[in-house]
């Protein structure tokens, strides 16, 4: 079948084809009510644009690549929710890559994404190794940090800040009486963990307290079933604190699951705090106290300066915007 041509969807609507054009590839810099009858026009006519001529053309696709640690937590979906609607909204698709946090999977999805000809990449690194998105700067594609704060000024970053976080849960945890404290993390090369344990450590000394006195238990993964098992060797080794910090909220999910199952009263016998404020954290059998993180926000933020950097290199100021958390007290906590 024939597909309609731009200049018919430029007749139909009573716009010029250059309109048309900028609906298809800047919609954002076309007035709503001429945007809205184009629409239409591509609609009734079926209108398909041609994908590869217009990526062979301006060098690049209309897509954006979007790489995470782990899909499956829900902290991810919420920034990836942000990141496809600001892009949708700018006539943009979203290319979703899930490093599973290895950085083997990482690089095959940056390859795949400049094999793409991503316009731009955000990405949450599950390393600290810049080098390999010089290389996707080398073949002009923008980067922008998620959830990570840059290491140089010429590099857009979005993050929050996790030693505040981690700061505000455990002094919420000594603020309740906490003796023994316990902290449930994740894999030691992801920075976040590692900034939690650090405002974790500053709560502690600002209370007087040895920060070396916090139980730290490492699981591969930070998922439910990781924080379930945690618990149980928490349980298993008699170790068991009086105040547990958690890394996110699967992983406090998950104790809170082992901790119910071995009879331990929470938060009775053992506060308990997440971090993320997922939306699971308030519907859980005992609801959680978390940290709560601007998901969704992140992810727009970080979409906004990625295409402010790909459409206007000459201008585009590159931004570290470091948001900061709250703390959210539910039933977990005394």
């Amino acid at each position: 079948m024939r597909t309609a041509s731009i200049k018919e969807v430029a007749a139909r609507a009573g716009v010029s084809p250059g309109t048309v054009s900028n609906v298809l590839n800047r919609p954002e810099k076309v007035a709503g009510e001429t945007r809205e009858r184009v629409e239409a026009a591509i609609r009734e006519l079926g209108f398909v644009r041609h994908g590869s001529a217009s990526t062979l053309r301006a060098g690049h696709s209309r897509t954006i690549g979007l790489s995470v640690i782990d899909i499956g937590n829900p902290f991810f979906t919420d920034v990836a929710a942000g990141v496809e609607d600001l892009a949708s909204d700018r006539g943009y698709a979203v290319i979703l890559g899930n490093s599973s946090g290895s950085r083997l999977k990482e690089e095959r999805n940056l390859l795949v994404f400049a094999e793409q000809r991503v316009r731009g990449v955000l990405i949450t690194p599950s390393g600290e190794d810049p080098n390999r998105l010089e290389l996707l700067r080398d073949r002009g594609i923008c980067v922008v940090l998620v959830d990570h704060p840059a290491d140089r000024s010429g590099q857009c970053a979005v993050a929050v800040n996790d030693v505040t976080g981690g700061a505000l849960a455990v002094g919420h945890l000594l603020s309740g009486g906490a003796g023994r404290l316990g902290y449930i993390t994740g894999p030691a090369a992801i920075r976040q963990c590692k900034d939690r344990r650090r405002g974790a450590h500053q709560a502690l000394a600002a209370a007087g307290r040895d920060p070396h006195e916090l139980l730290e238990i490492s699981m591969p993964a930070m998922t439910a079933k990781a924080g379930q098992e945690a618990a149980e060797k928490l349980l298993s080794d008699g170790a068991l604190p009086d105040a547990i910090f958690c890394a996110n909220d699967l992983l406090a999910l998950g104790v809170l699951r082992g901790l119910l199952q071995a009879g331990v009263r929470v938060p009775g016998d053992v506060s308990l705090i997440g971090y993320d404020d997922i939306d699971f954290a308030s519907a859980s059998a005992v609801s959680l106290s978390s940290i709560r993180q601007p998901t969704y926000q992140l992810g727009r933020v970080a979409t906004e300066l990625l295409l402010d950097e790909c459409d206007n290199p000459e201008t585009h100021a590159h931004q570290q915007i470091m948001f900061q958390p709250d703390l959210v007290v539910r039933e977990s906590t005394r």
